[in-house]
C-alpha cells in the first residue's frame, strides 16, 4: 500500500495536485482557516507521481 504524506506546513492549497491525479487519492480541506490537499484516499494511489510533479512547492511525498 502507497503512502501519501502531504507536509501541511509546506502546502499552499493550489490544489493542482488533486487536478493532477488520475485516481482522485486528494480532497482540499479547511485546516486552521487555510486551505490544504489531504490524501483521504491514499488506498487509490496507483505510484503515477503525477501529485508529486504537479506540486509548485514540493510538500507531497509518494512512497510504496
Amino acid at each position: 500500500m502507497p503512502n501519501v504524506f502531504v507536509d501541511l506546513e509546506i502546502c499552499e492549497g493550489h490544489g493542482l495536485c488533486a487536478e493532477a491525479c488520475p485516481v482522485e487519492v486528494y480532497d482540499l480541506v479547511e485546516i486552521k482557516g487555510e486551505t490544504k490537499a489531504q490524501p483521504t484516499r491514499a488506498n487509490d494511489c496507483i505510484l503515477c507521481m503525477a501529485c508529486v510533479n504537479a506540486c509548485p512547492v514540493g510538500a507531497i511525498t509518494v512512497e510504496e
